[in-house]
């Protein structure tokens, strides 16, 4: 398996690549600071699952959904946001991903959702 880890916030990146690792082992893990760069490694790498932030620069979570499914819509999009408005949600279900995680992410819950995908 192949994953994607999108976000602006470094921090946020390792933190989720951490949890990952822990899970995964040695999976291939690629990283990405907005969408725009999420969309051609997705291209290039043809990962697996994507975590993909919302709110980042360039292009952000709800522009980078669509495409990444273009790209492949068998790929697994798990959005990782702080936004967890309800209509955020709704939105981004509607764009395709699988669901829609409050920021961060712990062990236990990156555990839960790699048994769901």
């Amino acid at each position: 398996m192949k994953y994607l880890v999108t976000d602006d916030s470094k921090l946020a990146r390792l933190s989720i690549v951490k949890s990952l690792k822990a899970h995964v082992g040695d999976a291939e893990i690629f990283q990405a600071e907005n969408g725009e760069v999420a969309v051609a490694l997705v291209k290039e790498h043809k990962p697996d699952v994507v975590f993909l932030d919302l709110t980042m620069p360039v292009l952000d979570g709800y522009g980078a959904l669509p495409l990444i499914k273009e790209c492949n819509q068998k790929i697994k999009v798990i959005v990782v946001s702080a936004d967890i408005q309800e209509q955020a949600k709704t939105k981004v279900m509607a764009l395709g991903a699988e669901m829609h995680i409050q920021k961060p992410i712990n062990a236990d819950k990156m555990q839960e959702i790699l048994e769901l995908i």
